[in-house]
């Protein structure tokens, strides 16, 4: 059976329940981005934020720092293991505002290069590997270098095995990006379309998943963007679409202001305390939530 590439080892999916999907534990965002509230630099913070997690029934985590964002690969190891929970990273890209220099100055081919390294032998040299990968577009539209990168990721893929994670700025360019990996041969039943809930319109969720993707939802409780009794309607619409098996939700808490273990809230434990027994309330039946926080993600993630 295909297992998950963890940054301790590869697990099978035996004994597995709450997942989340697109989470972030240490992250050290480039200068250009001056909203330090971005920073999650305190080992023993997100320590105990990924403790919290493990309280409320996780079981494992997928963190999605990339290497522009400023990731921490020994960390990562050191913290899963201190809490006892399996976490599993990435490589690749954000967007292109983050890109260091060394993106546009590589050829495609090494790029991609670098990413089957981090998958296969350990990130950036270290025995820690990762176990999928990520790439991203911006807003309304995708930049050269942000095409290049994707394109980088679709071969990695090809060569490793390894599920894809797409950032869309806003919930935008989702389809696009689609359209890129689809010209390089990815089977799109292993890409997921990150921050889908940005842009709450079912036609638009029902188009990724017909073409064999999944959508992902991972703006729960940020009030600023959505209610979640918007995330509540899309997540009803697509599976009356008959797209049960397409949807994938987390939290992306990726700012200390919404860390416990930072001072702030509601953390890791909203999804699991907070908006799973709201989807019981609201109609939605207890398998649908195993299929959306268990087997969608095992599917995704396992295929080592």
């Amino acid at each position: 059976m295909a297992k998950i590439r963890t940054v301790l080892n590869d697990v099978g999916p035996e004994g597995l329940g709450l997942i989340y999907t697109h989470e972030h534990l240490i992250t050290y965002p480039p200068a250009v981005q001056k909203d330090r509230d971005l920073e999650l630099s305190s080992y023993e913070c997100s320590l105990r934020e990924l403790k919290i997690f493990k309280e409320c029934g996780g079981t494992l985590l997928v963190e999605a720092t990339t290497l522009d964002y400023g990731r921490d690969p020994s960390a990562m190891a050191r913290m899963s293991k201190e809490a006892g929970v399996p976490v599993v990273a990435v490589s690749g890209f954000n967007k292109a505002a983050y890109f260091p220099l060394w993106v546009d100055t590589t050829p495609l081919n090494g790029i991609a290069d670098k990413l089957v390294r981090d998958v296969v032998d350990g990130m950036d040299g270290g025995p820690y590997k990762a176990g999928h990968l990520k790439s991203g577009g911006s807003y309304n539209f995708i930049h050269p270098l942000e095409e290049k990168t994707t394109r980088a990721v679709a071969r990695a893929h090809k060569e490793t095995g390894a599920p894809i994670w797409l950032h869309t700025e806003a919930g935008t360019m989702g389809l696009e990006m689609l359209d890129i990996l689809e010209s390089e041969g990815v089977d799109l039943e292993a890409v997921v379309v990150g921050h889908s809930d940005r842009n709450p319109d079912p036609w638009y969720h029902a188009s990724i998943a017909r073409r064999g993707a999944t959508v992902q939802f991972d703006g729960v409780s940020k009030v600023k963007y959505h209610p979640d009794s918007a995330r509540i309607a899309c997540v009803k619409a697509l599976v009356e679409a008959g797209h049960a098996e397409r949807l994938m939700i987390s939290g992306d808490m990726g700012r200390a202001s919404y860390l416990a273990g930072y001072g702030g809230g509601p953390g890791f434990a909203f999804i699991a305390t907070k908006f799973i027994p709201r989807m019981r309330d609201e109609g939605i039946a207890a398998e649908l939530i195993d299929t959306i926080f268990k087997a969608n993600p095992v599917r995704w993630l396992a295929r080592f």
